[in-house]
């Protein structure tokens, strides 16, 4: 191979350590997540209600409440007998994240939040609000078990899967804020949900479809977000891409790709080792063609590395003619790093390159660097 086109430029290394296996479930937490009624489909909430000898409606009612207003406080419940509010909520209603720490930036347009969960966990969520839309961008893990170097939370490993209602409770926070008016920019609603936090959402494949069938439900049932606007991001399992497929959901699946060839992808996505780029590309298709989605491919522009006008031109060619789309995303690196993001006139060239081999591509929005934006930057740096 040509010099120009080696696969480890700059000193990188081949790999060494084993890949990870992402068919391995993570360890169960020690005591399970409380349950809560976004643990469970509607009929469930009622058994459980007239379990505790309550009328089954009330299920409705309170999941009105969690789901249309977004509270989990009783005492704003005035619909429901007080007598029964306190039970209802314990049964159905445990606070199941508390806030650690938040950050905004951009006028306060953009949030980050870190949680506590119930097991002293660590996960993060991030509201980004643009003129024509609110952003919810949602962890599905605590920690990943992916390993990729670049990656804040790769670094970190991986503690839990976080049950379905961990993953809504994220939304459902973000929706408190802009009911409260506490983002700028008067009323809104959450319109999108991308799982794109903390974890690999196909990792945790039960608890991340219930959480997409109860944001997408509409109320009581769940929040009302339209399906095509939640998008699911996944670095490459395909026997999952494939199971997802057979949802027959409208979600946008997102394939952090980061390298068009085998050679430099075995670093930078491990699980690269067990599924190949043609693999995942091919389940990737498989995906488009079953739901009629386009699929977004993300590619992190690291200097050096991964940004060479060949791998654009590599990377075209793989995706020219397919139902695709390129989500150029300028690296955010981790505090001590040696993996920084593109040099702007790679990056510019990146882009036409695609743009020449008639790929559609646009560079991520690089909101929240000033608050450790990145996923799991936060965490680490409360960990540290």
């Amino acid at each position: 191979m040509a010099t120009d086109r080696a696969p480890y430029p700059d000193g990188v290394s081949p790999p060494t350590r084993a890949a990870p296996d992402p068919l391995v479930s993570a360890k169960p937490p020690r005591q399970r997540p409380p349950r809560h009624l976004a643990d469970l489909p509607l009929p469930e909430r009622r058994a459980v209600v007239a379990g505790l000898g309550q009328p089954p409606f009330r299920a409705s009612q309170l999941s009105r409440h969690f789901f249309g207003r977004y509270t989990d406080q009783p005492e704003e419940m005035s619909d429901l007998p007080r007598a029964g509010r306190d039970e209802l909520a314990r049964a159905l209603l445990p606070r199941l994240l508390t806030a650690e720490r938040e950050l905004s930036c951009d006028g306060g347009t953009t949030r980050k939040t870190l949680w506590r969960t119930f097991d002293g966990a660590l996960v993060e969520s991030v509201l980004m609000r643009y003129p024509d839309r609110v952003t919810m961008c949602v962890s599905s893990q605590a920690g990943c078990g992916m390993a990729c170097p670049f990656c804040a939370t790769g670094q970190a490993g991986l503690t839990r899967n976080l049950s379905t209602a961990e993953i809504v409770a994220q939304v459902v926070a973000g929706a408190r804020l802009l009911a409260d008016g506490q983002v700028p920019g008067g009323p809104a609603r959450v319109s999108n949900v991308v799982f794109m936090g903390m974890g690999e959402p196909l990792a945790n494949y039960a608890s991340v479809v219930a959480a997409v069938r109860r944001m997408t439900d509409p109320v009581p049932e769940g929040i009302g977000i339209s399906q095509r606007s939640v998008t699911v991001s996944t670095v490459g399992l395909v026997p999952a891409i494939a199971r997802l497929a057979a949802e027959r959901l409208s979600v946008t699946l997102a394939v952090s790709l980061h390298a068009p060839d085998d050679e430099l992808r075995d670093t930078l996505v491990p699980v690269n080792r067990r599924w190949k780029v043609a693999e995942v590309l091919g389940a990737a298709w498989d995906y488009a063609a079953a739901t009629g989605r386009r699929v977004s491919v993300e590619y992190a522009l690291i200097r050096d590395i991964n940004d060479q006008a060949w791998r654009a031109d590599a990377l075209g060619a793989l995706l020219a003619g397919r139902l695709a789309h390129v989500n150029l995303i300028p690296l955010n690196p981790t505090p001590g790093s040696k993996w920084t993001a593109s040099r702007p006139s790679a990056q510019r060239e990146f882009v036409r390159r695609l743009e020449g081999h008639g790929v559609p591509v646009t560079v991520r929005d690089t909101r929240g660097r000033e608050i450790d934006g990145a996923c799991g930057q936060l965490a680490a740096s409360a960990r540290s």
